[in-house]
């Protein structure tokens, strides 16, 4: 009996359940009427829920009897809540519109397909929220862009068809940034200048781009922070940092502010290092652009930086494997010693926005950039080189068994730079028919103060090097040494440069529509002079497209130019600290074709584009690059090209979230001029061209998002980058000897994020979670392939002049976890 009422009891139970329920159901389409796919339908507060089939089609059971919320949610498109109230037993239609989301961009934003006629490619800043990262998320996103390479995932500089990093132009709100000029290693450079929090536009180009673009030979990157329309922020944190943005607006909107605070460590990253030892970085900045709206007409905005990046490294041991499976051999090295590293720097700039009518728009633009720089450290390392057993079979398999050679070195410096620079500039944009004027002046005053102390000396087996000749018999103590004691490197010089340069441009866009196609022509010219080398250059440019009216949605594109980059300090230094005042501008020779094809694959959008280049590169100044930092031989001249092709194909490999693939090739090299020796047969021999140091010839870059079908607020998020091998030589030795070749560079960053808070979320009137708008967490992993990348190296050597090149290697695979929410 007691079974049987057990049994009518449940049937009851679950007959009554039954009652206390409604369903839903219903189709969701795009804003074109077609159907889509895994939208997710569910009940805010509630787990469970479902999603709509190939058709669009769904079906939910939902409670009765009481108000629920239903969210329906896709990634790229806007969610939707709607309340609802049903009866038991009620089955009710909802058929739901979904609208893609769009971002609020500047006023004067350039129309897509105004970007598309010219070089400028357009790149979402809101997916650099997931991107996983172990760097800048802007410049990560930068590094996947087709003719991009970059070798080091602690930096954020990064190298263009061939260029270097001193090649590459960057502005927000069309003030241009500048990078430190001291720094040596990824591990001192903190945090770059733009705040990935406040951008809302960003334009890149890598080549061929305008004449209202500087005065630099690679690319140019061109960001506008969010002008905001109501109050709102964010914040972030994980083991490498955190940051807080606000934003809002007052008096009727008239005032808008936009600000942001970043602190970054990567001691966590360091620890991981060869090297170790205790690791104190400390990166911060203050960010903050303020505009103020006198009118319709007439609007006033500051933007103003300060950052604070400060390195510190007390090193105590480093043990390194190099060689090969069959000359195995380590490193071991014992420091003593310390480096401290500072960089204060300050930006502040005001901009006057005027528009005298509809079609008109000036602007004038006073700024200011200072850089405080100093490079202390005294670092003693003792080191030792053996080989290390590579027999199995053996007890000592995997020790060193032979000494192969030992010594110590001391470094030294005490370098401090001060970098001042103003600039006043106007701009004005002027439409006309078919026209769009653009033109520009620029007047800026550069005031940099240079002191630099550094040496390093090496005692290999009790001698040092280089070693003098043994002087036997000599006798006379009052005389001058014939063999005077000489440091490996010695740097000790003083600079002040006081100096004025002066720029113009003007250009013109001009559109035209036929019957069977479209074409765009933008063409212009810009002058730079400079008082300081007393040098003038013109650089013509102009960039033609052609859309033919075929069925496919198609476009071609071509660009030629000269680009000439006057130097600014960097690159008038030399390697020993001797500044060459004659110094003149490099130029390039840009000729870029291209074809843009926009179409749909899986019913979904797709864009490629291809492009082809040639550069023409004349008055060169060879350069070094060790980790992050570039040393020019100031005093030499060399010719050059750089030469490729550039693949790109992006769009929703996944339904309503954007992906993509780059390919480049290239090869890029220079002839230096009077560099002809003689061999050791008595033969004149003539280099001729050689690789340049960014010849890396196949770049490949993936950035990939997917999510959970079912449940789209689980997503993932994957970063995948190739370059092949870079070449290197020996340190003191001729140019045209650094014929070697680095191992390529591979790595794999991967994020598994869970949205925590979205619009399906619903809170009561006390809970404090009610204010945010979303929050994700994240984990990622950083170098999911764990390769061991070579950034650059280090050469020992013994008292019989062998040098060993050891690498240094970047950061193992590590996790991070990330919090990121919005309010």
């Amino acid at each position: 009996m007691r079974v049987v009422f057990l049994i009518l009891s449940l049937g009851f139970l679950a007959s009554a359940f039954g009652q206390e329920k409604a369903t839903v159901y219903g189709r969701v389409t795009d804003e074109y009427g077609r159907p889509l796919e895994f939208v997710n339908v569910a009940i805010s507060g509630l787990s469970g829920g479902t999603s709509t089939d190939t058709r669009g089609r769904f079906e939910l059971d939902v409670p009765a009897n009481r108000s629920v919320y239903l969210a329906f949610s896709f990634v790229g498109y806007e969610k939707h809540v709607e309340e609802i109230s049903l009866n038991p037993g009620d089955k009710i239609r909802i058929d739901k519109v979904m609208v893609q989301s769009s971002t609020q961009l500047p006023q004067f934003e350039v129309a897509d397909d105004q970007i598309r006629t010219s070089n400028l490619q357009r790149i979402d800043p809101k997916v650099a929220v997931n991107v996983p990262t172990s760097s800048d998320r802007i410049s990560t996103l930068i590094k996947t862009q087709p003719g991009v390479a970059s070798s080091n995932e602690l930096s954020s500089q990064y190298s263009v068809r061939g260029g270097n990093f001193d090649e590459n132009l960057v502005y927000v709100n069309d003030i241009e940034i500048y990078r430190p000029f001291l720094i040596r290693s990824g591990q001192q450079e903190g945090l770059s200048f733009v705040n990935s929090d406040l951008v809302s536009s960003l334009l890149f180009s890598a080549g061929g781009f305008d004449a209202k673009y500087g005065d630099k030979m690679s690319s140019v990157l061109d960001m506008q922070y969010k002008k905001p329309t109501e109050f709102g922020g964010s914040f972030s944190a994980s083991l490498l940092g955190s940051s807080v943005h606000l934003e809002g607006t007052a008096d009727q909107k008239r005032f808008t502010y936009l600000m942001g605070v970043r602190y970054k460590t990567t001691q966590y990253l360091l620890n991981a290092l060869e090297t170790k030892g205790d690791y104190q970085p400390t990166f911060i900045d203050v960010q903050g652009l303020f505009t103020y709206a006198v009118s319709k007409k007439l609007e006033f905005s500051f933007l103003g930086n300060i950052a604070r990046n400060k390195y510190q490294l007390i090193p105590e041991t480093r043990e390194t494997d190099f060689g090969t499976v069959q000359q195995a051999q380590r490193l071991t090295i014992y420091f003593d010693g310390q480096e401290v590293d500072d960089y204060l720097t300050y930006l502040g700039g005001f901009t006057t926005t005027y528009l005298p009518d509809k079609r008109t728009r000036l602007k004038l633009i006073a700024s200011g950039y200072n850089s405080q720089e100093s490079e202390n450290y005294d670092v003693q390392g003792q080191y030792w080189i053996g080989r290390i057993d590579n027999d199995l079979g053996s007890e000592n398999f995997g020790e060193v068994v032979e000494s192969q050679g030992v010594g110590s070195y001391l470094e030294h410096a005490r370098n401090d730079l001060d970098v001042r620079v103003f600039n006043l500039a106007h701009k004005g944009t002027r439409e006309a028919g078919n026209n769009l004027i653009q033109w520009g002046v620029k007047f800026q005053h550069e005031d940099i103060d240079d002191r630099m102390n550094e040496w390093i000396l090496i005692d290999s087996a009790g001698y040092s090097l280089p070693r003098p000749p043994d002087s036997v018999g000599y006798v006379d103590p009052g005389a001058q040494p014939p063999n005077p004691f000489d440091l490996y490197e010695l740097i000790k010089t003083s600079a002040r440069i006081n100096s004025n340069r002066y720029t113009a441009y003007i250009q013109n866009t001009w559109n035209a529509a036929f019957d069977t196609a479209k074409f765009t022509l933008t063409a212009g010219v810009r002058a730079n002079y400079w008082d300081y080398n007393q040098q003038l250059v013109v650089s013509p440019r102009a960039t033609v497209s052609f859309k033919p009216n075929w069925k496919r949605d198609i476009l071609f594109r071509f660009s030629a130019g000269v680009y000439y980059q006057p130097p600014f300090y960097r690159e008038l230094k030399d390697l020993d600290g001797t500044i060459n005042p004659d110094q003149k501008a490099q130029s390039s020779y840009h000729f870029v074709a291209a074809s843009d094809w926009n179409f749909k694959a899986w019913d979904r959008p797709f864009k490629f584009v291809s492009e082809v280049y040639y550069k023409y590169l004349a008055n060169l100044v060879p350069y070094l690059v060790d980790n992050v930092r570039i040393r020019y031989y100031s005093f030499e001249q060399s010719v050059g090209y750089s030469a490729g092709v550039d693949f790109k194909v992006n769009g929703e490999f996944v339904r309503g979230v954007e992906s993509w693939a780059s390919l480049s090739f290239l090869t890029t090299k220079e002839d230096i001029r009077n560099d002809s020796y003689i061999n050791s047969a008595g033969q004149l021999v003539e280099p001729g061209f050689i690789p340049r140091p960014t010849d890396q010839h196949v770049q490949f870059s993936i950035f990939f998002q997917d999510y959970l079908p079912m449940n789209p607020t689980y997503k993932m998020s994957l970063t995948l980058l190739f370059g092949s091998s870079l070449p290197f030589g020996p340190p003191n030795s001729p140019k045209y000897q650094h014929t070697l070749r680095m191992p390529p560079y591979r790595r794999v960053d991967i994020g598994f994020s869970k949205e925590l808070i979205g619009a399906h979320s619903r809170f009561n009137p006390k809970n404090p979670f009610r204010f945010f708008k979303t929050m994700w967490i994240t984990a990622e992993i950083l170098n999911l392939l764990q390769v061991n990348n070579t950034v650059s190296y280090v050469w020992v050597t013994d008292i019989y002049g062998r040098q060993y090149a050891v690498p240094n290697y970047l950061t193992p695979r590590q996790l991070n976890i990330k919090l990121v929410a919005e309010f």
